[in-house]
């Protein structure tokens, strides 16, 4: 366990070894002391819990005070191009790993968000659809709403779209999948980013929009700290 200090909170991450249907993943999980919600990504194809940008919105969530799990939905042993454009499974995956944090002592009973990237935020989307009790918000970045299917229009949980304004072909898809949706949805556009958000500044934005959106989704908990990071508090610090 790993405790971070020189941000507006303190957090512990530890490194959890989740069981879904007898395979096992692995997924980083980030507690944050006072935390007021709990934000679950689901990474595009081809990417892992390592992925730069989705850890770099990461760490802007735990200083806001979320907790976050990075996860990878597939095992290494798994791995391939098709399963990675799989939506149905890593959407499965996902449903498992929200089960996961809501039984987590440390984490049940945290207000839940969804932030899927790419194919990640199909199935960040099914998922919401499969969950809409446990899903209280999603946030999309650079996101295939498309590949969600007749799902998009069962989401019940209020949705923010954020593409770059380069990236003409899957803007198009968000603006679609936006006029598609029954529940609020937005779409943010990031002047002059392309698709993976290279451009200075532009990935920056990108958290701060989704910082601004859980924060407004994710309804806060009482201000005293969390009970459940009691026993994390507690526990040997090292790193």
């Amino acid at each position: 366990m790993a405790e971070q200090k020189g941000m507006d909170v303190t957090t512990w991450t530890t490194t959890e070894r989740i069981e879904l249907g007898g395979v096992y993943l692995e997924g980083d999980l980030t507690l944050a002391e006072h935390a007021t919600g709990m934000v679950l990504f689901a990474h595009g194809s081809g990417s892992s819990r390592y992925s730069p940008r989705n850890r770099a919105v990461a760490r802007e969530l735990n200083r806001r005070g979320f907790a976050t799990l990075l996860a990878d939905l597939l095992a290494p042993e798994e791995d391939s191009r098709r399963r990675r454009f799989d939506i149905g499974l890593l959407a499965d995956r996902l449903v498992g790993m929200i089960d996961w944090v809501g039984a987590h002592p440390a984490t049940a009973g945290l207000p839940l968000g969804l932030f899927g990237a790419s194919t990640g935020g199909a199935a960040a989307l099914v998922a919401a659809a499969a969950r809409p009790d446990d899903v209280r918000t999603v946030v999309s970045r650079g996101g295939r709403p498309d590949l969600a299917g007749p799902a998009l229009i069962d989401v019940r949980s209020p949705t923010l779209l954020i593409v770059g304004e380069r990236d003409e072909a899957v803007l198009e898809l968000n603006e679609e999948a936006r006029n598609t949706m029954r529940v609020h949805a937005e779409l943010r556009i990031i002047p002059s980013a392309t698709h993976l958000f290279e451009e200075p500044g532009a990935l920056e934005t990108v958290a701060d929009e989704a910082g601004d959106w859980f924060a407004a989704f994710l309804t806060p908990v009482p201000a005293n700290r969390h009970p459940a990071l009691d026993h994390v508090a507690a526990a040997p610090r090292w790193g």
